[in-house]
């Protein structure tokens, strides 16, 4: 696959910008409704894609990735759902043919979190744990 057929993968749900918790004594890991101050609550889309290693050294590069290690990929997302073999669902841009399905289907973080920057300390992050269908 090439760089830019890899990319178009991401149905632009931004749940992998979610901040996680992870439970030191299970190693479990649940989603935050805190994004990473990067990512456009609008779009759900980093803004600024290109340098965001840069800015968050822990961000991951799903392009080096080993996809099936990573437990807080999200079911829904179009990288598992290949590295499963298991096809892209309905309202996957790449099927649909429209990047507001993910959106309408409810299947993005759209207006749904705050930004790591209203987070006013990093201890109160175990209080936006959600139990979203991720």
């Amino acid at each position: 696959m090439t760089p830019e057929e890899w990319e178009s993968l991401c149905d632009g749900c931004g749940k992998c910008c979610l901040l996680k918790v992870e439970y030191e004594d299970t190693q479990e890991i649940d989603p935050t409704s805190v994004a990473c101050r990067l990512m456009d609550p609008d779009t759900c889309q980093c803004s600024d894609y290109a340098n965001r290693c840069t800015h968050v050294p822990d961000c991951i590069d799903l392009s080096q990735a080993d996809i099936l290690s990573l437990s807080w990929i999200p079911q829904t997302c179009a990288y598992r759902l290949l590295a499963e073999g298991r096809p892209l669902q309905w309202w996957h841009p790449l099927v649909s043919g429209d990047p507001e399905t993910v959106h309408a289907a409810g299947i993005s973080v759209r207006h749904k979190t705050i930004s790591e920057d209203e987070l006013r300390d990093e201890a109160d992050l175990i209080r936006y744990v959600v139990d979203w269908q991720l």
